[in-house]
């Protein structure tokens, strides 16, 4: 079992910047495919970006964070991240973080408390 936990949520104005980070327990982060999800209100969670399991793994991003999102990780310190730029108030949602099944894209683990990022001027 793997444990989350998310951090670097906040109060952004539009066009701004944040970095998430997510770390994770144990010692097996390393082995899976990792995904940042969202879950805006009275909304569904959505995967945002993915990334394959080396540090420089394979990355996909939905069509809505194209261009202004990147996710890395580093495999050394069990941490995921996520840089978010040129932020819009559709991007406000409670951000999580998960191991990712490949074949489903579902995840794998319990969910962690999340970090909530609210865009507003």
């Amino acid at each position: 079992q793997v444990q989350f936990v998310e951090s670097g949520g906040g109060l952004v104005q539009p066009g701004g910047s944040l970095r998430l980070s997510c770390a994770a327990s144990g010692s097996i982060f390393r082995l899976y495919a990792m995904g940042w999800y969202r879950q805006a209100p009275g909304k569904q969670r959505e995967l945002v970006a993915s990334i394959g399991i080396g540090s420089n793994g394979f990355t996909t991003y939905a069509d809505s964070v194209k261009g202004r999102f990147t996710i890395s990780r580093d495999n050394a310190k069990n941490t995921l991240y996520l840089q978010m730029n040129s932020l819009k108030p559709e991007d406000t949602a409670v951000y999580y973080c998960n191991a990712l099944s490949i074949a489903t894209r579902g995840a794998l683990f319990a969910w962690g408390q999340g970090t909530l990022v609210t865009v507003s001027s």
